[in-house]
């Protein structure tokens, strides 16, 4: 994260992506018809953390692909200090970080260019 570090400084915002541990938590309110079945289901810690980490990165990818649709770089980010991120800003919560990302109008001589990608028949198959 050092690297990054001048970057995200500059960056408009940059958002720490997390997930709730505790999510379940909030399913009488979200998901009333089903709400203590679905507790239960949740409620070994394994499953529960398995669903909030997939569930939150889907959130935070949805949150990329609209921020690129307003017309604006996003810096994604892994390898950094999950640890003391935490406990700056999520301590005494069941919130864990996952990823940030800085998001604004990059340096276009900063910005990388688009990387190759796979190909669908590269990259997937029908069952």
């Amino acid at each position: 994260m050092v690297k990054s570090k001048p970057k995200i400084l500059a960056a408009p915002i940059t958002v720490i992506v997390g997930h709730d541990l505790n999510f379940a938590g909030e399913l009488p309110k979200l998901m009333p018809h089903a709400a203590e079945m679905m507790q239960k289901y949740f409620a070994p810690p394994d499953v529960a953390g398995a669903t909030a980490m997939r569930n939150g990165t889907l959130q935070g990818a949805y949150l990329i692909v609209a921020a690129r649709a307003l017309g604006l770089d996003c810096g994604p980010m892994s390898g950094f200090d999950n640890v003391g991120v935490d406990k700056a800003f999520f301590a005494g919560t069941r919130i864990k970080s996952n990823f940030i990302c800085s998001i604004g109008h990059g340096d276009p001589a900063s910005v990388f260019p688009r990387n190759p990608r796979l190909s669908f028949e590269e990259a997937g198959r029908w069952a």
